[in-house]
């Protein structure tokens, strides 16, 4: 299947940005995008064949229905694991076979997840409390992992969360804290996890954000954080590779989650309304598998969303187009930080 021109994208982006529902026209424009995948990669796809990283790949693919059998019997370690989208993981890695490990802050949420995912597959799950932005909890939760499961294969780094606000009213440690859980709570994963998948061959995969392609006015700690994610991804992926460690970067879109409904300070409101229309939101059952696959498929990185890959292009070859609409997103980052 070939995908739509960019002109047409650009031009439905134009009423995306300029009106308050979708149009016709724009749903359309937005399911031609369905099954594109983004290539930015520096590595050769074929002999004598090596892409830059302003070249954009529309290339059509089938998305299996069954588990992904990938991760069948595999020792997988998810963190962020109680919420969210490493909620969805944990069941959908149950479901394909895969021997859990699931950390999170939240021992009553992870229990919950962790009996769920149980009843999907014949290994129970075992969970460690673990907050990424402490020292020494991730070395417990892959030390928990080798002990109960005999080694590492995968690891999900998805604990995170997103401080956002008017630059004006956020402060120096708005931002550390922000660092603290998205980018050095990801090194730690690394740290920890790294010489334990050296061992097993296995792969590391780094959560991060279309927004660390495209930044928005009201999140620029958000932002900063994912834009660092990517730089890291890209640099120590040779490093990794060398090591037979295989790294993949997740960089979705609006994903139904709780991750809009939690506050600077990384306090979940549970009630609060979500700033961004249902519409434009992939469900997190797709996400989750759509990550499942790239790391399965050993992609460097994968772009999830008809949405986030339609920014992530605009933002490559017309960046000021993005830059004229960049204050429509604002109500969405006012919203919660308000809160």
């Amino acid at each position: 299947m070939q995908g739509p021109s960019l002109q047409g994208g650009l031009f439905f982006w134009g009423r995306l940005s300029t009106t308050s529902k979708p149009t016709t026209g724009l749903r359309a424009a937005l399911r031609g995008f369905q099954g594109a995948a983004f290539d930015f990669s520096l590595q050769p796809r074929r002999k004598n064949e090596t892409l830059s990283r302003a070249t954009v790949l529309f290339m059509s693919h089938q998305e299996p229905s069954r588990p992904v059998e990938f991760f069948r019997n595999k020792s997988v370690l998810i963190t962020g694991a109680s919420s969210g989208i490493g909620e969805e993981l944990a069941y959908q890695l149950a479901h394909s076979g895969a021997k859990l490990t699931l950390a999170a802050r939240r021992q009553e949420e992870l229990d919950r997840v962790a009996q769920h995912a149980a009843t999907l597959s014949s290994t129970k799950p075992i969970t460690a409390i673990c907050d990424v932005a402490r020292d020494g909890d991730l070395e417990r939760a892959v030390a928990a992992a080798i002990t109960t499961h005999g080694q590492l294969d995968s690891v999900f780094a998805n604990a995170g969360f997103g401080v956002v606000g008017n630059f004006q009213r956020l402060t120096l440690e708005d931002y550390r804290r922000q660092f603290e859980t998205n980018v050095f709570g990801v090194l730690r994963t690394l740290y920890a996890a790294v010489p334990a998948l050296e061992k097993s061959h296995g792969n590391f995969a780094i959560v991060g954000s279309v927004s660390g392609w495209v930044s928005t006015p009201g999140a620029s700690p958000y932002a900063m954080s994912k834009f660092a994610l990517r730089a890291l991804a890209d640099s120590i992926t040779p490093d990794l590779r060398a090591a037979g460690v295989k790294l993949t970067l997740l960089s979705p879109g609006f994903i139904v989650s709780n991750i809009r409904r939690v506050d600077n300070r990384g306090t979940l409101h549970a009630s609060a309304s979500d700033p961004v229309p249902a519409w434009l939101q992939m469900s997190t059952s797709k996400c989750a598998r759509q990550m499942l696959q790239a790391v399965a498929r050993g992609q460097r990185e994968r772009i999830i969303t008809t949405h986030g890959k339609l920014l992530v292009a605009v933002s490559r070859v017309a960046p000021w187009l993005l830059r004229a609409f960049s204050n429509r997103a604002r109500p969405v980052y006012d919203a919660r930080a308000s809160r």
